[in-house]
């Protein structure tokens, strides 16, 4: 899957994870998310999702990578260059 430019979007407690071409990055987010539910767009490493928090309803909320990435020293642009969409999994 992920060698047909499909990334993947998932979270687990308060982490979040991003998975791309056997790369996962993952990091911290709130402590009250529940789940991903919807991509509603991918722009080069900034990505618009749908949310569902403990606490309010499903709601939008943004994610940046470009910064993750530069503070684990790698190069956003060659990471993001070979992914043309996201997918949310869940297992």
């Amino acid at each position: 899957m992920e060698n047909l430019g499909i990334a993947i979007l998932s979270s687990k407690n308060e982490y979040t994870t991003f998975s791309f071409n056997g790369t996962t990055l993952t990091f911290l987010t709130s402590k009250n998310l529940e789940r991903y539910t919807k991509i509603k767009s991918w722009d080069a490493g900034y990505i618009v999702v749908m949310a569902k928090n403990k606490s309010k309803p499903e709601h939008e909320d943004y994610i940046d990578l470009q910064p993750i990435l530069e503070n684990l020293y790698m190069n956003p642009k060659s990471f993001l260059s070979g992914i043309k969409s996201v997918e949310i999994k869940y297992e």
